[in-house]
């Protein structure tokens, strides 16, 4: 009987190893060709496993086993983190060609509260000035045929979020991948190119939006913000808001001094009343519902209380004081 057993496992054997060989093969070289185009996204201190887990998830291959098996008899590349762009069904032959190179494609994260001007500086660093600097002056033209009707910047009109810069893109297909996610944000938020509210024009609603997006920078004041906007807008006179003076200075977070506040520029909402000309960064669907939708309240006041970037609201100027006391105790101001 043991005798049978071992001429059966003799017989059995080399059919297993055919099987696992063809099995092998049509993970290597995929029946029916390569599909569509695939971002990977290889992260810093990745494992060549994990990069194949990855490849599996994206449905670029089939098996991570069969990849990694491949790895080890083949010679596994050394892959720099950044994206890249392989087609699904690739041979492992070619797709241990493309993770042995450097990243194929650009990835570039449009953060709400950024301007034109930084996106295209974050672009200089990937794509080189010469892109960076069409792609700020396709901008300004695409201003003029822009739906919101802007006043010749797409400043607060593109949308937030990662755009994956392909090879052979250029400057003008990413502006409009960015300017139809920008409508679809503000759509979601409720704002069209035809929306009116609070007395305001859709594109004054972003102009307002840019702003909370500034003054009230975590999401738990931005509601509140809102309305000290609209709450001052209606008053009628200047907004005063030193993120605006900033903006115009390229001087982003810094410190506003008193000559600042007396320098007359189109965005010092301490010397001209009403909103600036233009947003003055891109905006998060955050920022675009507090606008739409504020909190009922007759603040017009708000200064940051604690370290953690709170924001105490008051309707008189007295009390804006007292809250301003209390910063500087807490070591803010």
């Amino acid at each position: 009987m043991l005798k049978f057993r071992w001429i059966y496992a003799w017989l059995l054997a080399p059919i297993v190893v055919v099987v696992f060989v063809l099995w092998f093969l049509l993970n290597a070289f995929p029946l029916g060709g390569t599909g569509s185009e695939t971002i990977v996204q290889v992260q810093q201190g990745q494992s060549l496993s994990s990069i194949g887990s990855t490849l599996q998830n994206d449905g670029v291959i089939s098996s991570s086993f069969a990849f990694r098996l491949d790895t080890l008899v083949f010679g596994a590349p050394t892959v720099a983190p950044g994206s890249y762009e392989i087609r699904k069904g690739s041979s492992f032959s070619t797709i241990r060609s493309i993770l042995g190179r450097s990243p194929n494609v650009v990835a570039i994260n449009v953060l709400a509260g950024l301007t034109v001007h930084e996106i295209a500086v974050l672009l200089a660093s990937d794509e080189g000035n010469t892109f960076a600097n069409t792609f700020y002056k396709d901008a300004g033209i695409d201003a003029g045929a822009n739906p919101f009707h802007p006043n010749g910047s797409l400043e607060g009109l593109l949308g937030t979020g990662v755009y994956v810069v392909k090879l052979g893109e250029t400057p003008q297909q990413l502006l409009d991948a960015m300017q139809s996610r920008f409508e679809q944000q503000a759509a979601h938020a409720g704002i069209t190119p035809s929306t009116t509210l609070h007395g305001l024009s859709s594109y004054q609603l972003i102009i307002a939006a840019s702003i909370v997006e500034k003054e009230g920078y975590y999401p738990k004041n931005m509601g509140k913000v809102a309305r000290v906007i609209l709450n001052r807008l209606k008053r009628g006179g200047d907004l005063q808001m030193d993120a605006t003076v900033l903006y115009y200075l390229n001087d982003d977070g810094g410190t506003v001094t008193p000559s600042m506040l007396r320098t007359p520029t189109p965005y010092n909402t301490y010397l001209n009343p009403g909103l600036t000309p233009t947003p003055i960064c891109q905006v998060s669907n955050v920022a675009m519902r507090a606008i739409v939708n504020p909190p009922s309240g007759a603040w017009l006041y708000f200064t940051v209380i604690d370290k953690s970037g709170t924001e105490a609201f008051s309707d008189t100027f007295a009390e804006q004081l007292a809250n301003e006391h209390l910063a500087a105790e807490r070591g803010v101001a």
